[in-house]
């Protein structure tokens, strides 16, 4: 009787190891700056004036000016982006705030306590986001026009409130379900009813995934363009629409759309920096088991 006799696969060398470890982070960091050059190509043009901004080759060497923020914040007597600002503000935050509100008890009910078939349920509201935007487009807009609701923001915030929804209750319904249980029994022995639950036990724990949500749901609101385009006019005028204005039948301005694309992006960039632990946090709860 013959014994087989296993070895294990050589490893690797300590200065090929490294060298493996060098070539592994160089190629991180150049795929992170081919990532980041388009937005530091944006802040760069930004700060030229129009003629340097339109010059092909491009001209990085330009000198810089701050023109083009002072015509996005009409210096130059074009209009002011404030308005269209706030209401970009008002629709997304609004909506986040609701969506929040209804996805929390629709993820309890999906994970904690779970319904018949709660996997059929979460894919209904997944599924819902397969319909084009395009195709519902007419009717919602024929709605808006009958019930006095074009150019108004509350019809955004009620509209980008059902679209992050299936989102919401989705990625809610992953976070929840790795709150334990036992802690909702006690609470529950001691008396607490479901919205105390809710409010004190659940959020504090599914406070990362939370945020998470919230981020993604104000980033969706806050981009969003067509409908807004479409459903408002000069009153509920998003941040989006603003800058489609910029491109007009005498040409593209670079160097202003540049500015103006930087400084609507400033919200959600700092939204992003504010909440990134917790949007780490949350977009990895649940990935360790």
């Amino acid at each position: 009787m013959t014994a087989t006799l296993t070895t294990a696969a050589p490893r690797p060398s300590r200065p090929r190891a490294r060298l493996q470890g060098a070539a592994l982070g160089i190629a991180a960091w150049l795929a992170g700056f081919l990532f980041v050059l388009p937005i530091l190509w944006m802040v760069l043009t930004s700060f030229h004036s129009e003629a340097d901004a339109a010059t092909n080759p491009p001209s990085v060497a330009a000198s810089l000016t701050l023109d083009g923020y002072r015509e996005f914040f009409g210096a130059g007597g074009g209009a002011s982006p404030w308005p269209s600002l706030i209401n970009s503000a008002t629709a997304s935050v609004a909506s986040t705030l609701l969506t929040l509100a209804l996805a929390l008890p629709a993820a309890y009910a999906l994970s904690i306590r779970p319904v018949k078939k709660w996997t059929d349920v979460l894919f209904f509201f997944l599924s819902t986001k397969m319909l084009p935007l395009v195709a519902g487009l007419l009717p919602i807009y024929l709605f808006a026009k009958n019930t006095g609701l074009l150019d108004n923001i509350w019809a955004l915030v009620i509209l980008y409130t059902a679209m992050n929804l299936p989102i919401a209750v989705w990625m809610m319904q992953s976070f929840l379900s790795e709150v334990p249980v036992a802690i909702i029994e006690a609470a529950q022995i001691d008396g607490a009813r479901l919205p105390t639950i809710l409010w004190r036990v659940v959020a504090p724990i599914a406070l990362p995934g939370i945020a998470a949500t919230s981020l993604i749901c104000f980033i969706f609101s806050w981009n969003e363009l067509l409908f807004a385009r479409v459903l408002s006019g000069v009153v509920a005028e998003t941040a989006p629409v603003f800058l489609t204005g910029f491109i007009t039948s005498q040409g593209l301005f670079l160097a202003k759309v540049c500015a103006a694309s930087l400084v609507i992006s400033l919200p959600v960039l700092a939204a992003g920096f504010a909440a990134q632990d917790k949007l780490v946090q949350g977009l990895s709860l649940g990935a360790v088991k």
